[in-house]
């Protein structure tokens, strides 16, 4: 089931914005967009401003701005890989961010591969959310929560941490191995590391 996040409405990134102009250039890009979903062949006037989001709106607002019009022009998977390819690490974001509320299904997970395979944090949290919950192989999945840990990506940022790690075994396993590996090294064991064991609810021996 597609599920758009809750603070993803025109109102709610209207009022991040930082001033008149910002706010009229993205009630034109909306409505760009809304007429590229009615009418798929109409030049795809939206697309532009997608990508020049953050000249216009600010580099604070633009992640949502982008969403939003990836949202409101009902984009395909083709599209969304396409601006996905196309794109640099902000339009990644959006696009990632846009999956839960376009994409029912797992054909998109190639894009949450490639951001979990950068060493780019916000890109990684991006891909960990609803979208990755829902549609991502349990080994792939179980390395996304790695991911996470190596990089600092805090473990609050992906989504249904809890559902997914419950009774999984092989992912108590792996979080065992590195936090042993850690201990060994004379290193600290992250909470993070900690939480995600006692989610899995697995009797294991980490350190």
């Amino acid at each position: 089931m597609l599920t758009p996040p809750p603070s993803l409405t025109r109102a709610h990134v209207a009022a991040r914005l930082p001033d008149d102009h910002a706010r009229a250039w993205f009630a034109e890009a909306v409505a760009d967009a809304r007429r590229a979903a009615t009418a798929p062949h109409a030049p795809s006037a939206w697309q532009l401003r997608f990508v020049t989001a953050g000249r216009h709106c600010g580099r604070d607002a633009a992640d949502a701005v982008r969403t939003l019009l990836l949202v409101e022009a009902r984009a395909g998977t083709e599209t969304l890989t396409r601006l996905y390819r196309e794109g640099g690490a902000a339009e990644r974001r959006a696009v990632l961010h846009a999956l839960p509320a376009l994409v029912d299904g797992p054909q998109a997970t190639p894009l949450v591969d490639d951001a979990l395979r950068t060493h780019d944090t916000r890109l990684i949290a991006a891909a960990v959310g609803p979208y990755a919950a829902a549609h991502l192989a349990p080994h792939a999945w179980r390395h996304a929560v790695l991911k996470c840990l190596f990089t600092g990506v805090p473990l609050s940022t992906v989504a249904d941490l809890a559902r997914r790690a419950a009774g999984d075994a092989e992912l108590a396993r792996m979080l065992a191995a590195l936090a042993a590996e850690r201990t060994a090294a004379g290193r600290e064991v992250p909470r993070d590391l900690r939480h995600a064991l006692t989610l899995t609810g697995v009797p294991t021996e980490e350190p």
